[in-house]
């Protein structure tokens, strides 16, 4: 991969010293306005009274809905189906909506770290990306020293070879493992065996760094209460401009994600500190015995920490750029996965053994999704076939109220995006096509995909790391 699957989304990570930009200070954040402080927890009420309160609107709006449809499918049939398709997401997408416009990220306390980092990257087959990571990495603005521990998962192409030869060229303190055990979480606990750092960071091999990356995310760490015990970084995808399928993920990975995790965040609950990229407390990752054995190893590590009675955070200013698949079976194979790594986190650690109410919310809607994953593929898609045909039983002008929300969570999203992506000097692609994919389609490609995923984590199919 070359320099110019990136140019589009920064210059920044191309030129190691660019020169100043008027207006803007790098690396810290702007002093907040004077605002009545509203705390986390009032925070939190404040957005379930929004969604509560649109959930009403929306069960007033729909009784001519839930009449029409009773008399075609009974009437608990018929309550089943809009709760699921019409009821549960429109709370939910509320509750994002609400939360987001009351989130205000803290600045930093520690606004330039010099402490020693260790990045830890587990590669299988890498050789084609692993050298350009590597440049990222030593382009990082960090005061401090940045050691790299690569473990070789079993590669057949080189990749070990490869990434000793650009750490030379880079003069780049690397340690290269050998791993023959086969899937991730043995790669990264091999890792995490030979950290001497108190943090460290997980990174995939496909994955480049802005050049703040490194500094922001150690940053949120050091400016947090001490419980903190690992911080996700803003993932964002580098190759959208390979296809229609990797259009749209670049809105999902834009707004979509972020969202999520910029709420998740606001209630120190982020329910994924990816392996892509996040920030971890050393002795934490250890005192919870690593990686598990299984297909979601960082979501289930990450609802470990939060059990042991660590926070977790969210940076939206540490950002990193991914390959996504553009491949539709490369698609499935990944989000199947991360379906099936959410049911395994729910299997280790059920929501209600979270040690906190706010937690405890969190996690649990995790426990609904598939619910609304299997509604949608089996009930909505059908019933959106038979729209076409004129017959609006189940896909109509009611079941329309909850798309202004979300193209209001998009809205509210992408401009706290852009202050997010003025700070670090980058612009936003144009993407209207994907963007209006994303908005209208995307769910009917996803929930299926999903579905699949809790279908082979019931019947325990192979696991497969990529």
């Amino acid at each position: 991969m070359t320099t110019n699957s990136v140019v589009l989304y920064t210059h920044l990570t191309q030129n190691p010293s660019p020169a100043p930009v008027k207006g803007k200070t790098f690396g810290v954040r702007p002093a907040p306005s004077t605002r009545r402080y509203i705390s986390v927890a009032q925070k939190f009420w404040i957005s379930q009274t929004g969604a509560l309160v649109w959930v009403s609107l929306s069960v007033i709006l729909s009784l001519p809905w839930l009449r029409d449809l009773s008399e075609v499918i009974g009437f608990v049939s018929a309550i089943l189906v809009i709760t699921f398709i019409a009821y549960v997401p429109g709370y939910l997408v509320a509750f994002l909506a609400v939360s987001l416009l009351v989130d205000r990220q803290p600045p930093f306390k520690v606004s330039d770290p010099d402490l020693p980092i260790t990045i830890l990257i587990a590669a299988r087959n890498e050789a084609s990306n692993i050298g350009m990571t590597l440049q990222y990495i030593a382009n990082q603005n960090y005061r401090g020293p940045i050691s790299v521990v690569l473990v070789d998962n079993g590669s057949t192409d080189g990749t070990a070879d490869v990434a000793l030869a650009k750490a030379r060229e880079l003069k780049l303190n690397l340690l290269c493992l050998r791993e023959e055990s086969p899937g991730k979480n043995f790669a990264l606990n091999a890792g995490l065996a030979k950290i001497v750092t108190p943090y460290f960071i997980t990174l995939d091999a496909d994955t480049l760094l802005h050049r703040f990356a490194v500094k922001h995310i150690v940053a949120r760490l050091l400016s947090s209460p001490p419980d903190v015990g690992a911080v996700a970084g803003h993932v964002l995808v580098r190759n959208s401009r390979d296809n229609f399928l990797t259009r749209i993920q670049e809105w999902d990975y834009f707004l979509g994600i972020a969202s999520i995790k910029r709420t998740q965040g606001l209630y120190q609950g982020t329910l994924v500190a990816q392996g892509a990229f996040s920030l971890y407390k050393t002795e934490a990752v250890r005192q919870v015995s690593g990686w598990p054995d299984t297909i979601g190893e960082d979501i289930v590590l990450t609802w470990k920490l939060q059990q042991a009675g660590y926070r977790v955070y969210f940076e939206p200013t540490a950002v990193a750029f991914t390959a996504v698949p553009k491949v539709v079976r490369h698609f499935v194979r990944q989000r199947s996965r991360w379906a099936r790594g959410m049911v395994e986190g729910m299997k280790n650690v059920p929501p209600w053994y979270q040690p906190s109410y706010l937690k405890k919310f969190l996690t649990g809607i995790d426990l609904v999704i598939p619910v609304i994953d299997l509604f949608y593929t089996l009930v909505w898609i059908p019933g959106l076939i038979l729209a076409c045909f004129g017959k609006y039983y189940i896909v109509g002008p009611y079941t329309l109220f909850v798309l202004p929300l979300n193209i209001g969570v998009s809205l509210i999203m992408y401009t706290y995006q852009l202050r997010v992506f003025g700070q670090l000097d980058l612009r936003v692609r144009k993407n209207r096509l994907g963007f209006f994919a994303y908005v209208l389609i995307y769910q009917l490609i996803s929930s299926p995909v999903s579905l699949w995923g809790y279908v082979q984590e019931l019947f325990q199919t192979r696991r497969v790391w990529r």
